[in-house]
């Protein structure tokens, strides 16, 4: 490696991205039931309660209820008429489907793709799968991810859903299988020495979200915020990590991306967990 080489890299692992907090202000969310209209207020109330982003007066509340299915199309006619911060539903809309831990059915995927807004995804009303602390409170959030330092937003987000005092558990999870993969490609180019590679990548693939999440407490303090940030940043397997992590900590609420700028398809990560996180609400941005 040249000199020159040499300084780059060391100037660009100098280089920290550092947390930029933006408030975040819901005015008018969008709940869509197929409950009657009385289950439907009650699901509202229960929202309420659930986090203090939506427990203002101030917050103008529509809802889209009835048994009677509707068209995807009709729903996103809804969004654009009605422009919420917020969309708050549940998986398997018109449909018995939410028996089977396999989809989200067609009208939430839409939503989730073909809206900007972000959308608050609660356990089925009908079903038994839902945490006993499930929309009772909001003071274990986690914010999931496998690119924390890009996504100051789902950051904010986060923050805006945690009660005050609460913890934020940010959590950065390499795969794992994926970085052995790497690995096993660099141990077939002979100028390159394997174990320092290894080492030194898993390093640095760790310390930057470490970093950034060490940035984290200094912005809230100077915006006013008390909330008690927690770090989770390891190699391992996406799905069955995050299980355990809310198994452990009694997670509260899931904060995760949804849309993906390189395909039309939702976000790698974000449709398994979604199938499979089906015990607590999840918000999807």
């Amino acid at each position: 490696m040249s000199s020159v080489d040499q300084f780059e890299s060391v100037f660009r692992a100098a280089v920290k991205d550092v947390y930029h907090h933006k408030p975040i202000k819901v005015e008018s969310v969008l709940l869509i039931t197929d409950q009657n209209e009385a289950d439907s207020v009650k699901i509202k109330q229960q929202l309420q309660q659930f986090s203090p982003q939506l427990c203002s007066n101030s917050i103008q509340w529509h809802i889209n209820a009835g048994e009677k299915s509707k068209t995807t199309e009709a729903l996103l006619q809804e969004v654009e008429a009605v422009k919420p911060d917020l969309i708050c539903s549940y998986r398997n809309l018109y449909s018995n489907a939410w028996q089977y831990p396999h989809s989200l059915g067609e009208h939430l995927d839409v939503l989730l793709q073909h809206t900007t807004i972000p959308v608050l995804v609660i356990p089925h009303p009908k079903a038994s799968y839902a945490g006993k602390h499930a929309l009772t409170k909001s003071s274990s959030v986690m914010v999931i991810t496998d690119h924390l330092t890009l996504d100051h937003d789902l950051v904010s987000y986060g923050v805006a859903f945690t009660s005050p005092g609460g913890n934020l558990h940010l959590s950065h999870i390499e795969d794992e299988a994926y970085f052995q993969r790497i690995i096993k490609a660099i141990s077939k180019i002979a100028t390159i020495n394997t174990d320092d590679a290894q080492e030194k990548l898993a390093k640095q693939l760790l310390k930057e979200p470490h970093d950034f999440i060490r940035s984290c407490p200094p912005a809230l303090t100077e915006a006013n915020i008390n909330l008690n940030v927690i770090e989770h940043v390891n190699f391992g397997h996406h799905i069955r990590d995050y299980k355990k992590l809310i198994e452990e900590h009694e997670l509260d609420l899931l904060v995760m991306n949804t849309k993906d700028e390189d395909q039309l398809a939702m976000h790698g990560l974000a449709y398994p967990l979604a199938v499979e996180m089906r015990q607590i609400p999840l918000l999807m941005l």
